[in-house]
C-alpha cells in the first residue's frame, strides 16, 4: 500500500529542477528577512542622528543667546574700572556714580564726565588711603551732620518752626533723593566722606599760600578755542579800539575776568598755563626767542590753553602784594590739582593706580545712562 509523501522524504521524491527552485525561493526570503531589519536600523540611525544635529545646533543658539546677553548686561557691569592698589571698581559702579549726577542735575555731558568721574572715583580712593598718613580723620557724625545740613529745610527768618516736621521734610526729601539717584544710605555716606575728606586736604594744602606773593596785574580776553571770533581779529582791532571795549564785546570770562577783561593781581601759580607769558621763564622758548617777563601797558599773546585763547594787557609790572581771596581759592584749586596729579604720576610708575575705559566700555557705559528715566532735580551734594 502506497503512503503520501512527508516533508522528511521531499527531497528525495521532488525533481532537480523543483527542488532548485525552492532553494532560490528559501535564500530570497532569508535575503527579504535580512535586508528588512538592516533598512530598519538605517532609519533609526537617520533619526537618533537628525535629534542630535538639532539639540546640538539649539544649544550652539542657546549659547549664543546666553553668551550675547552675559558680554553685553552681566559682564560689563562687572568688568573693572579703575584699582587702587587692592580696591577695584567696576563699570557698575561708574555708571551708578553718573547716575547720582543724572538726578540732581537731570543731564550729563557723556562727552566728558564718564572720564572725569572714574579719575574723581579712583582719586578719592587714592586720598582715602593717603588719609591717616595726612592726619585726616572723618566721623560718623561729621558725615550725619553734612547729610542733615545738605538736605534739612531752613526756616524763614522770624518763622516759629517745629523740629519735628523739620525732621520729617529731612526724610522726606532724602528719601526722594535716593529714589531717584538709587543710592543707598550707606552709598550716600561714602560720597559724603569722601567730599569731607578733600575738603580737609583742600584745607591743608590752602595753609601752604603764603598771604603776600608776587603778583603782575593783567587784563584779558579769553576767546573760545573753537568760537566764532578769530584771535588775529581781536589783535587787529586792539590796534584802534580800546581793550576793555574790545573784551566786552568778544570776551567769554570765566569767572577771574569782569565784562571789560579786567582780572586784576594774579600771583604765580594761580594759572600755570600762563606763568610762563607773565613772569618769564628763560628755560623756555617760542619762535626762537626765550621767555622774558613782559614790560608794563604790553599785550602778549594770543596764547592758546586747555581754556581757550588768551589775549593779556600787562598793566603793571611784579610786585609782591596781598592776594585777594578769589587768587587764594585758585591758587588752592591749582595745588589740590597738583596732589592728584603727583599722586597719578607715581600710580602709574610703581602699578598701584590703573584705569580701564576704552571705546567698547565708554559705549556701554554711556547707553546705561541714557536709558535712565530723566530725574528731577535736586541740590547738588
Amino acid at each position: 500500500m502506497a503512503f503520501p509523501w512527508t516533508r522528511r522524504d521531499e527531497p528525495e521524491q521532488m525533481l532537480p529542477a523543483e527542488r532548485r527552485r525552492r532553494s532560490r525561493s528559501r535564500r530570497n526570503r532569508q535575503a527579504v528577512v535580512t535586508r528588512e531589519p538592516s533598512r530598519s536600523d538605517r532609519e533609526r540611525l537617520h533619526q537618533r542622528l537628525v535629534w542630535t544635529v538639532g539639540a546640538v545646533l539649539l544649544l550652539v543658539v542657546a549659547g549664543v543667546v546666553a553668551f550675547g546677553f552675559y558680554d553685553k548686561f552681566l559682564k560689563p557691569p562687572r568688568v573693572w574700572a579703575g584699582s587702587v592698589r587692592n580696591v577695584e571698581f567696576t563699570m557698575g559702579d561708574l555708571v551708578q556714580r553718573i547716575r547720582v549726577l543724572q538726578g540732581i542735575t537731570g543731564e550729563v555731558d557723556l562727552s566728558i564726565i564718564p572720564f572725569q568721574y572714574l579719575d574723581d572715583m579712583v582719586n578719592a580712593e587714592v586720598l582715602r588711603q593717603a588719609a591717616p598718613g595726612l592726619g585726616i580723620t572723618v566721623t560718623d557724625e561729621e558725615v550725619a551732620n553734612a547729610i542733615r545740613s545738605q538736605f534739612m529745610p531752613e526756616a524763614a527768618e522770624g518763622d516759629q518752626t517745629d523740629p519735628g516736621q523739620l525732621d520729617e521734610e529731612f526724610r522726606q526729601t532724602f528719601s526722594e533723593f535716593q529714589t531717584r539717584t538709587g543710592l543707598s544710605e550707606d552709598d550716600f555716606q561714602g560720597i559724603m566722606r569722601e567730599q569731607i575728606t578733600q575738603l580737609r586736604l583742600r584745607q591743608i594744602l590752602g595753609e601752604t599760600i603764603e598771604d603776600e606773593q608776587e603778583q603782575v596785574e593783567v587784563e584779558w580776553i579769553r576767546l573760545e578755542t573753537r568760537g566764532e571770533v578769530e584771535p588775529d581779529e581781536v589783535l587787529q582791532r586792539l590796534e584802534i579800539e580800546e581793550f576793555g571795549v574790545v573784551a566786552a564785546e568778544v570776551g567769554a570770562p570765566r569767572g577771574f575776568a569782569n565784562s571789560n577783561g579786567y582780572v586784576g593781581w594774579v600771583p604765580l601759580g594761580a594759572f600755570p598755563e600762563l606763568d610762563d607769558f607773565l613772569f618769564g621763564n628763560e628755560e623756555r622758548e617760542i619762535a626762537g626767542e626765550k621767555l622774558i617777563p613782559p614790560e608794563p601797558d604790553s599785550t602778549i599773546g594770543p596764547i592758546f590753553t586747555s581754556t581757550g585763547f588768551y589775549i593779556i594787557h600787562v598793566i603793571s609790572a611784579p610786585e609782591v602784594r596781598e592776594i585777594s581771596d578769589l587768587m587764594r581759592a585758585k591758587l588752592n584749586n591749582e595745588l589740590l590739582a597738583m596732589w592728584y596729579a603727583d599722586q597719578t604720576r607715581r600710580g602709574g610708575e610703581e602699578g598701584w593706580r590703573r584705569v580701564n575705559l576704552n571705546s567698547e566700555l565708554y559705549a556701554w557705559v554711556a547707553e546705561q545712562v541714557n536709558i535712565s528715566t530723566p530725574r528731577d532735580r535736586f541740590p547738588q551734594p
